[in-house]
């Protein structure tokens, strides 16, 4: 049958939207997503019921498995505190020893309070050893 031929009537006309492009809240997708998980093969009965593609529903199911939907996964930060500031006790310990390589391999840890011209006294004495 062509449409010339063809001579009944419509009695009913759906159009169907498409090429719009919805956007779901992460509340919705985590929704969803828990709602496929309720029974087993829930997922094509939730995709259909939503509207929604597997393919895409699956997407979803995977970035919650991998933390990156709900419960705050998405913007990757952290919970932080603020305290008050802790007096000091007394002189904190330099610490941050150095360790200076000559040319042929030597190796000499100093800490960080040393006397350079010493130092490199004792660093050019060990690059003339053999």
């Amino acid at each position: 049958m062509d449409i010339a031929t063809d001579c009944r009537q419509v009695t009913r006309l759906e159009i169907v939207d498409t090429g719009r492009r919805r956007r779901w809240s992460e509340e919705e997708k985590l929704r969803i997503v828990e709602e496929s998980y309720s029974a087993p093969r829930q997922a094509s009965a939730t995709a259909r019921r939503h509207g929604i593609s597997n393919p895409l529903l699956f997407a979803w199911r995977k970035a919650h498995r991998e933390g990156r939907l709900g419960e705050g996964g998405v913007c990757g930060f952290v919970p932080a505190m603020i305290v008050p500031e802790q007096p000091k006790k007394g002189p904190e310990p330099a610490g941050g020893r150095m360790e200076v390589v000559s040319v042929n391999g030597r190796r000499v840890i100093v800490e960080p309070d040393v006397d350079v011209e010493a130092l490199l006294r004792i660093m050019r004495g060990l690059e003339t050893l053999r």
